[in-house]
């Protein structure tokens, strides 16, 4: 119990694959708690909290009884007042691999509160190894870089159509790209925000492409065909974000595959962090 007589507080900052699990996990754990079962060897009642940056993420749990979920982009003093106000015992930052500044934000706000913290890792996919590969003929295959703006200089010595899939966050940085609003197809998320960031920057008509992924082998060869990319951009997302399926399609269509590398982290995986959730809210 907390403060108050208040069952445990878990926090997930959710905005991945991995995110929406844990969230459906602490759900079914909590459906099973009057029993006592395995979320509570107690029998008594946690408190679930799902941070989401968007209304999209926040559709994306509206089904899941039980967990209360806050939408909208917090900063790290706003993170720790949340913490405070609901007496979070436990945190755990599922967010996207390359939202460095929100983890780092999140890591920050709960040692200011003596809040224990778990960093939940995504798993790599297997072909996921760096370095550079070449098809047959000697023609490279997949190029990895360290950043869009290392994958921004090579695709300026290159020709060809391109389809960019890491988002529309940096979409802005694509544009240095001679002739990018004839060459550049851009795959951004479904939301108005995205959308419209991305057609204020001149993709747009077939330029522009929202969806939500992640997307299948045979989709991403349908769009590589469509668009007829000789390049395919993509950041290194692991086994949830598609990235096996992305190199597929990409051999098999004969496109090079540029990979925006990731930063090593050290964590937990999601069976792991469904174990931490079961433990805390059965007080051990």
């Amino acid at each position: 119990m907390g403060k108050d007589g208040k069952s445990p507080g878990i926090l997930i900052f959710a905005g991945t694959t991995e995110g929406r699990l844990l969230a459906e996990y602490a759900a079914r754990a909590l459906r099973n708690t009057d029993g006592g079962t395995e979320a509570s060897g107690k029998g008594q009642p946690f408190r679930c909290y799902v941070s989401v940056a968007t209304d999209y993420g926040k559709s994306i749990l509206n089904e899941l009884e039980g967990i209360s979920v806050h939408t909208g982009r917090m900063d790290q003093g706003q993170m720790r007042e949340f913490i405070e106000e609901n007496q979070i015992s436990l945190v755990i930052d599922a967010t996207h691999p390359f939202a460095r500044e929100v983890t780092e934000n999140i890591q920050k706000a709960c040692e200011e509160g003596k809040t224990r913290y778990v960093r939940c890792v995504r798993k790599p996919a297997a072909k996921e190894t760096g370095g550079k590969n070449e098809a047959p003929g000697g023609r490279e295959s997949i190029i990895y870089v360290k950043s869009v703006r290392e994958a921004v200089e090579y695709l300026k010595k290159t020709e060809g159509n391109i389809l960019i899939a890491t988002g529309s966050k940096e979409l802005s940085l694509y544009t240095s790209i001679p002739d990018y609003r004839e060459r550049c197809y851009a795959r951004v998320l479904s939301t108005r925000a995205a959308v419209e960031e991305s057609t204020a920057l001149g993709f747009e008509g077939k330029h522009l492409i929202a969806m939500q992924g992640p997307f299948s082998a045979e989709m991403n060869l349908a769009l590589l065909h469509q668009t007829e990319a000789a390049c395919f951009v993509t950041k290194q997302s692991g086994q949830a974000g598609g990235f096996e399926e992305k190199e597929e399609a990409a051999e098999k269509a004969g496109a090079v595959l540029v990979v925006i590398g990731r930063t090593e982290e050290n964590g937990v995986s999601l069976a792991e962090a469904e174990e931490i959730i079961r433990r805390t809210a059965a007080g051990r």
